[in-house]
């Protein structure tokens, strides 16, 4: 049986509105490399547009690998997004502890003053399993993020802060099927449509 690339437009679900502290589930046939089968983390919604990072994109690099003085932290790191590659982000539990930081949700904060970082980390105050650290970022300008969510490009959904640093090969699949028996379905979709 071929699968039509449309099918999944004809899935009927309830579009969700899109704010920070929710997630963005990418169309099982999206064709763009940078967001196939990928799960976003909105950290800002609002009239500027949405900034967010892919959780699903581990890097070659570990952190020790790009930062000099930080030697024995073996914390992975991810592509955010396209835009930004050559900076730095992160996404973390230390909340108000680490200064300049901005509340997500309850108990996730990204952002915040590095040096500080750098001393908790130093310190051993914070774990690998407390951050993640991003090369990029993912961003929309106005009103394009909601074009894309009616389009179907993107399921718009909770997510629980122990999901979020959560690391897993089948992450999108995990987060996917989670959310129901349609999008179980979904999930087990091949990425060619037409080699089912």
């Amino acid at each position: 049986m071929k699968l039509d690339a449309d099918f999944f437009d004809n899935i009927n679900y309830e579009l969700q509105e899109p704010k920070a502290g929710n997630i963005l589930i990418s169309d099982p046939f999206l064709p763009d490399p940078n967001f196939s089968r990928t799960v976003v983390l909105l950290t800002e919604h609002n009239e500027e547009g949405s900034l967010g990072f892919v959780l699903n994109r581990e890097s070659d690099f570990k952190l020790s690998s790009i930062i000099d003085d930080i030697t024995d932290f073996d914390a992975n790191i991810y592509v955010g997004g396209p835009v930004g590659l050559n900076q730095l982000f992160y996404i973390h539990r230390m909340g108000d502890v680490l200064q300049n930081s901005k509340k997500i949700i309850d108990g996730v904060h990204w952002g915040g003053d590095f040096d500080q970082l750098k001393f908790y980390i130093e310190t051993k105050q914070v774990k690998p399993g407390d951050i993640r650290f991003f090369a990029g970022y993912s961003g929309w300008s106005p009103g394009q993020l909601e074009a894309e969510i009616k389009e179907k490009t993107w399921i718009v959904a909770p997510i629980e802060k122990e999901q979020i640093m959560k690391e897993s090969e089948d992450y999108w699949k995990e987060i996917l099927s989670g959310l129901g028996n349609k999008f179980k379905v979904m999930s087990n979709f091949p990425e060619d449509p037409n080699l089912n």
